[in-house]
């Protein structure tokens, strides 16, 4: 949602930081800013917000409310704390709902005598800076209160609409399968039953897609001297679906269909009689609204044990107060154990959890300090079937085969599966070579694209030759084009073959079909050593743990040419050895081969924990590794 410093500011008697001081503000505790454009004398913030908060912060004034929580500055005033304005029942109009579970709240407001024209400049420009067109004076003010409160809101021209005993009436109702609409952007859809329409009670005809878009049968123009003003409360399942199926998002239908609260309603009603009334002048003929009321939000209940449990803190009673009222959540507090009543717009909380998340951001991440992880003195299990499997990886992985994994499912074998997820999928394996053999058939088939003209696979797992038996197998899969493609596939299988038998010290009883070789790590089990200790064991995950940094990394990449002999993960060891303390990654991306040589490229990943880097720290651990490598006599491309 884009959102005006200007138009925040409004809230707020005390100056507001400048853009990009919000920015940092809301991306540290609440939301993502996707970007900050400067229009005239404003500044146009593009806040991402999330589903779960969108019911509440999908406006002005939602972002206001945050940032007072964050920065501990105060609002001029919560417009949701305002007492509701109290109206008389309109004498012109009356509304009708057929299914409360789809509308639960319709508040209908009939003005008569509007001056429909140009909206006044501060209108057009807030509209405007935000990217929304400005239309007329009402249709403009229905808008704004969308845009400042979050409740959508929709103006009828009245003159257009039937009457009995000249009073309008105005009928929630589900659609015909068949039924037509044209919208106000000129579209014609054609309905069905499970959408949900706004119809004029006294023609039966459609006025609107309830939750989405009005129909131009009612538009609101020049011409026009009486209007019912619209606020409303929607299903959020229903809209969410009409919205889809019809390919018609709009900013309505974007905040019905998170679950807005009916309650917003009402305000969003007030607010709007009020301005049109201003800017269009009239006189209101009274106010219609159906609504049997809504339970408050059931209370959430957390203690400062938990909070701190979770939170890896030592907050105490006041601290966690202190958050909860700046997120302005009414409370109780008994024996350190936090009840929180949650205002009709918070409809994200319902669990403790969610109380410990709202009073870690306000707190900040980067005020909670780096807690130890626990450790264990427990010695490491060896797992010998996994020690040996791992041998087997880096080495295939070092010749430049890709692990994969296909399905442990087939359309045969000796294991028939009692619900399978689908007809060609009814029985365990008894073999890899055939999940590998449709691995390189569908690669083959995208070689072109990838500009080679090889595959090189291999996979790992348990397969099911009978019902009492389970083996652990790997199988290697080669894939060439051209001219003696056979006798390459056999060569590289061959090849694989003698580098993993040098690496386990045994000769490999293998299999070959087509281009799969097969061999059983179960059998071979027995002939292998015990594994005294893991090549790499673990870390403890207390000495693998670090805090995020909250400064930029920065991207560089490197290629070079090497000797065919030489594996990449040598070559990106030797890049992490000297690059220096900021390289944080080391990736491949890239790899060929020509002329007895082969190319690798690598993404370099730099940052620090501790300020952010500048191009000339940057440059020089590149040059550090450039020096290097070309001291091994390799070539930098």
């Amino acid at each position: 949602m884009k959102v005006s410093h200007k138009w925040l500011q409004k809230y707020f008697d005390q100056p507001l930081p400048n853009a990009e001081d919000l920015d940092h503000a809301l991306t540290f505790h609440a939301f993502e800013i996707e970007d900050i454009e400067a229009k005239n004398d404003d500044s146009i913030i593009d806040v991402k917000i999330l589903a779960n908060r969108a019911a509440d912060c999908l406006s002005h004034r939602g972002v206001s409310k945050e940032l007072s929580a964050i920065l501990n500055i105060p609002l001029k005033g919560d417009p949701f704390r305002n007492d509701r304005k109290q109206y008389s029942q309109s004498k012109v109009l009356t509304v009708s709902i057929d299914d409360s579970k789809l509308c639960d709240r319709y508040i209908g407001a009939a003005i008569k005598g509007v001056k429909v024209a140009p909206s006044p400049e501060w209108l057009k420009n807030a509209l405007e800076a935000v990217g929304s067109r400005s239309i007329n004076n009402v249709v403009d003010a229905t808008n704004y209160v969308m845009l400042d409160l979050g409740q959508p809101l929709h103006a009828f021209d009245a003159g257009k609409l039937g009457q009995k005993d000249d009073v309008w009436h105005i009928r929630v109702r589900s659609a015909k399968d068949g039924e037509k609409i044209t919208t106000l952007s000129n579209e014609e859809k054609i309905l069905t039953s499970e959408n949900l329409l706004i119809t004029d009670g006294t023609t039966d005809a459609p006025l609107g897609i309830a939750g989405v878009k009005g129909g131009n049968a009612a538009e609101v123009t020049e011409a026009t001297t009486d209007i019912i003003i619209e606020s409303a409360h929607f299903n959020y399942a229903s809209v969410r679906k009409t919205a889809q199926k019809l390919r018609l998002p709009t900013d309505a239908s974007k905040r019905f269909e998170n679950n807005l609260s009916p309650e917003t309603a009402g305000y969003a009603i007030d607010a709007v009689i009020k301005l049109i009334l201003e800017i269009a002048g009239g006189t209101l003929e009274g106010v219609t609204e159906v609504y049997a009321g809504v339970e408050p939000l059931a209370p959430v209940s957390v203690s400062t044990e938990k909070i701190n449990g979770v939170l890896g803190t030592s907050l105490s009673n006041d601290q966690i107060a202190d958050a909860l009222l700046r997120l302005d959540l009414p409370f109780t507090e008994s024996a350190g154990v936090f009840t929180v009543s949650p205002p009709f717009v918070r409809v994200d909380i319902t669990i403790p959890e969610d109380l410990i998340e709202e009073v870690g951001r306000i707190v900040g991440l980067t005020n909670i300090a780096a807690v130890p992880l626990p450790t264990t003195d427990s010695a490491i299990e060896i797992n010998k079937r996994f020690y040996y499997a791992e041998k087997i990886r880096q080495r295939l992985i070092e010749l430049g085969y890709d692990e994969v994994m296909t399905y442990a499912m087939g359309e045969s074998g000796e294991v028939e599966i009692e619900n399978p997820i689908a007809s060609d999928k009814a029985f365990l394996r008894i073999s890899l070579k055939d999940g590998i053999s449709e691995a390189l058939s569908l690669n083959a088939g995208n070689a072109a694209l990838l500009g080679r003209d090889d595959s090189a696979i291999f996979e790992m797992g348990s397969v099911f030759p009978s019902n009492d038996s389970e083996i652990y197998e790997i199988g290697i899969g080669y894939y060439v084009s051209g001219k003696k493609a056979e006798v390459k596939i056999r060569e590289q299988l061959d090849a694989a073959k003698a580098q993993l038998e040098t690496v386990l010290g045994v000769t490999l009883e293998t299999v070959v079909t087509g281009n799969v070789l097969t061999f059983s790590l179960t059998a071979l089990l027995p002939q292998l050593p015990e594994a005294p200790a893991y090549d790499r064991a673990p870390e403890p995950l207390s000495n693998r743990y670090k805090p995020f940094s909250p400064y930029p990394f920065a991207l560089r990449d490197i290629a070079l040419w090497v000797p065919e002999a030489v594996f990449s993960v040598e070559v990106s060891e030797i890049i992490r050895t000297n690059a220096g303390a900021h390289l944080i990654r080391v990736d491949k991306f890239d790899e060929f081969k020509k002329d007895g040589r082969v190319s690798y490229a690598f993404h370099l990943v730099f940052q620090s924990s501790e300020k952010t880097l500048s191009e000339t720290e940057i440059n020089a651990a590149m040059d550090a590794v450039t020096a290097i490598v070309q001291s091994k006599g390799w070539e930098v491309r």
